[in-house]
């Protein structure tokens, strides 16, 4: 995957990489001349006493010099903008695979893991590229050319190479070898602390609440802990390698200056040629170190290239057609017909052949016990998920036929759990249409019953929210997600159980001021509240995933024993005798909220 990663991100880039590769191999080749000239130096000019020999030798050691640090620094900068385009092509690539991904799909990967992809893991497959150009460029052509030039000085001494090089090589290979699942390991558990974190910093309230400090923090611990343990075998495995490396390499130096050493005084070997022998060595296993420091990034990059390309190669289960039929100018009527729907894994269905009508201009209330499927439902309409048995229909075109971004356009939904973004009210209100004015983000926050505390604010649509829209209150959090979906002016209205923040007079002032807004489109409503749907056109009751009651509200009240249950449990205990029975002329009794009295 790493390799398949590399190739595929790197190639636009291959101009750079070509500019490295030479500037690399100019580096390096004045690095391996530097070692003849000095030897040069010592024979032909300190030997000799021949000053001008060693000025104008070290004339061109200095051009060589110079060479070598415009080539590095050129290398190093080409190499790095080589690696940072890369892991901004990675980052963009995988956001836009996350951006398509079904609710199924979210669930399947999880938020701290897909963050963690997107941003440790890519940054260790930079790093590696980093390194490659700096490093791993150098170090093939830095070994070769040290051979060949250590043997043009002295043949005698090349069996030191020939044993040094494989007994290096050898003894990291080992040592990487083990640090592999060690790797994989530890990104797994980086994933676990930044889940953990991220849960014990969104729920900090409800962990105070219930005074479990104590048992998050020991939590913590123990993922901390397990991600330290893992770090410090990898950690021990690399104290282990570059003692071994050094020791290797200073015994080679031991090993040259005492058999050179033997040669020089039989006259076989000069002076000048042992110390750029001995230079050649050092740099062929420095090169050999390079490439290993590099060789150790690359268990771990590969590890994580696994982990992206987990997530550039999952396919989401929404997918759109290949001939997407255009919708046109929308009515906005609503088809279930025999839908079910079954969660991954699970035994029993969530929603079991659900049918019914929704139509423009009325309001269709989905109601049943916690559990029911009712956000389910709601979620089949925009594609968030896809019905497993029967299909969704919008204007008698199944939604599996219809391109999501045109579907997506035609749907106001107001999530059961309201979210605003960083930046101020206008951004969050203009999210779903740029492009509207402000006096339009005054009507819907009006409508939304919103505009009175907005008006409060000193720089009113420009006053700043935090993520999450944690600096205001979950009501008023709310009514700015209403507000964001009436901007949008959509064809079709999905209000997942978006008023139970509200109290009872906010939430009857906001349906009073909604209705003549969305008279012609198609509104839909989960609701846990009897009072929100009451005026509902339609009301569909549901129990355990399926359908067992259909129709207005005095007509369940007298037909459906569920809808009575649920009237039941939000009346007060004085309103009991006064709830119709089937076949009863009552009239409808006055629902009242236990809650909000």
């Amino acid at each position: 995957m790493l390799i398949r990663l590399l190739r595929r991100y790197l190639r636009p880039y291959t101009g750079l990489l070509a500019v490295v590769l030479v500037l690399q191999l100019g580096s390096t080749f004045a690095a391996l001349w530097l070692p003849s000239l000095n030897a040069d130096i010592i024979d032909n000019g300190v030997a000799k006493g021949d000053v001008a020999h060693i000025w104008g030798v070290s004339w061109w050691m200095f051009l060589a010099s110079l060479l070598q640090i415009v080539c590095s620094v050129g290398a190093v900068w080409a190499g790095a903008k080589a690696a940072m385009s890369l892991g901004r092509d990675i980052r963009a690539d995988v956001l836009d695979r996350v951006m398509s991904f079904s609710a199924r799909e979210m669930a399947r990967f999880g938020a701290p893991s897909l963050i963690t992809r997107n941003t440790n893991d890519v940054q260790q497959i930079q790093q590696l590229v980093v390194m490659g150009c700096i490093m791993l460029v150098s170090a093939p052509i830095m070994m070769a050319g040290g051979v060949l030039m250590a043997l043009r000085e002295d043949v005698g001494l090349s069996w030191l190479v020939a044993v040094a090089v494989p007994v290096l090589l050898v003894s990291v290979l080992l040592i990487i070898r083990r640090m592999v699942p060690l790797f994989r390991q530890q990104q797994t558990r980086i994933d676990t602390v930044n889940r953990v974190l991220r849960e014990q910093i969104s729920g900090l309230r409800v962990v105070r609440a219930f005074t479990r400090e104590q048992d998050e923090q020991e939590r913590f611990a123990r993922a901390n802990a397990d991600l330290t343990a893992t770090t410090l075998a990898v950690g021990r495995l690399m104290v282990v390698m570059f003692p071994l490396v050094m020791a290797i390499l200073n015994t080679s130096t031991v090993a040259v200056i005492w058999f050179g050493g033997h040669r020089v005084a039989a006259g076989q070997m000069q002076i000048g040629s042992l110390f750029a022998y001995l230079t050649y060595l050092i740099q062929i296993l420095m090169s050999v170190m390079m490439a290993t420091m590099v060789a150790t990034m690359i268990p771990r990059a590969s590890v994580s290239a696994e982990r992206v390309g987990e997530v550039l190669e999952e396919r989401t289960s929404v997918v759109a057609p290949e001939n997407p039929v255009p919708l046109g100018d929308l009515h906005g009527e609503v088809d279930l017909v025999d839908v079910s729907f079954t969660y991954p894994g699970a035994e029993a269905p969530v929603l079991d052949h659900v049918s019914f009508t929704a139509r423009p201009g009325t309001t269709t209330a989905i109601v049943g016990s916690t559990g029911s499927g009712k956000t389910t439902l709601l979620k089949l309409l925009p594609r968030l998920f896809d019905a497993t048995g029967g299909s969704v229909r919008l204007d008698g075109v199944d939604v599996r036929d219809i391109d999501p971004e045109d579907l997506w356009t035609r749907v106001g939904l107001v999530p059961q759990k309201p979210y605003l973004f960083s930046g101020t009210v206008a951004s969050n209100l203009r999210f779903g249409r740029p492009e509207a004015t402000d006096e339009e983000l005054w009507e819907a926050l009006r409508v939304a019953q919103a505009e009175s505390f907005v008006r409060t604010y000193e720089d009113g649509l420009d006053h700043p929210v935090a993520q999450g829209g944690s600096n205001v209150s979950g009501g008023q959090r709310q009514r700015l997600c209403i507000a964001r979906a009436l901007v949008a002016r959509p064809e079709l209205y999905l209000f997942d159980d978006s008023f139970s923040a509200l109290d009872v007079s906010t939430d009857a002032r906001l349906r009073a001021a909604l209705a003549p807004v969305v008279a012609d489109a198609t509104v839909i409503i989960v609701a846990q509240r009897v009072a929100t749907i009451v005026d509902a056109d339609q009301i569909v009751v549901l129990d355990a995933g399926r359908v067992v009651g259909i129709g207005t509200h005095e007509g369940l009240l007298e037909e459906c024993e569920t809808y009575q249950e649920i009237v039941a449990s939000q009346l007060r205990a004085s309103d009991l005798d006064a709830l119709p029975r089937p076949g009863s002329t009552t009239d409808r009794p006055h629902v009242t909220e236990e809650s909000g009295s």
